[in-house]
């Protein structure tokens, strides 16, 4: 099932942005408006999320929708503003991460190698974190995680990395960024319908075959009203 041992680093890198969630504690801020359209600053969460990922000089983006998503269409458009591609992987209703991941894989694949590796992140998430770093890296497996510090919200982590650089269930626990390199093959057998993530990583842990990174820069969660509030007062 896992690759062989080769660097995740090719010069045509697509970026998924996961952007199909319900949104249910921001209400009632998204009552009328997708979370990731929230702003920070006076720029949406999903807008800060592509201008890092072209500064990492990626220029083809799959974006999967659901909720309210129309109107992340209609504000991103197909991206030529922008120079980039921005296609999108459309779910009439919210499959969760590796169900949306599962789904959008024939536009995530379209012009790549079958074992290609893509780069997904979040649309709810901050941070500063450069994606060229992990756009580098090379992985012996079919996943590589980016862990962060455990925020307050969610103290008691999710995984740890351990001394060879993979993850593992014991140790220093940390929280998983929702920032990670995929290649197609982690999803090969997964059923349709909603799957979460944290599935797909329980199920490989074992294995010893998903490696991760530490990243100790700028990093939130934006899962609250009252996060988003404090962030914009920075």
């Amino acid at each position: 099932m896992f690759a062989d041992r080769k660097s995740f680093e090719h010069d045509n890198v697509k970026a998924m942005i996961m952007a199909a969630g319900l949104g249910k504690r921001m209400l009632p801020l998204t009552k009328t408006v997708p979370k990731p359209l929230l702003q920070i600053h006076g720029k949406s969460l999903i807008e800060h999320h592509l201008d890092a990922l072209q500064r990492a000089g990626i220029r083809e983006f799959v974006i999967n929708v659901s909720y309210l998503g129309r109107l992340i269409e209609q504000a991103l458009g197909t991206g030529a503003s922008r120079g980039i591609e921005i296609r999108y992987s459309r779910e009439p209703a919210p499959l969760e991460t590796a169900g949306g991941i599962k789904h959008a894989l024939p536009l995530l694949e379209t012009g790549q190698s079958a074992n290609d590796a893509f780069l997904v992140v979040g649309g709810d998430v901050f941070t500063d974190f450069d994606f060229s770093r992990l756009m580098r890296s090379a992985c012996p497996a079919n996943a590589k995680l980016v862990m962060v510090g455990n925020p307050s919200h969610h103290p008691l982590g999710d995984f740890a990395i351990g001394a060879n650089g993979y993850l593992e269930s014991q140790g220093n626990l940390l929280t998983y960024s929702t920032i990670g390199l995929y290649r197609p093959a982690f999803f090969e057998g997964l059923r349709a319908g909603p799957v979460p993530l944290r599935e797909l990583f329980d199920a490989n842990l074992d294995r010893g075959t998903i490696e991760a990174e530490y990243f100790s820069g700028k990093w939130s969660d934006v899962g609250t009203p009252e996060r988003l509030e404090a962030l914009n007062r920075l």
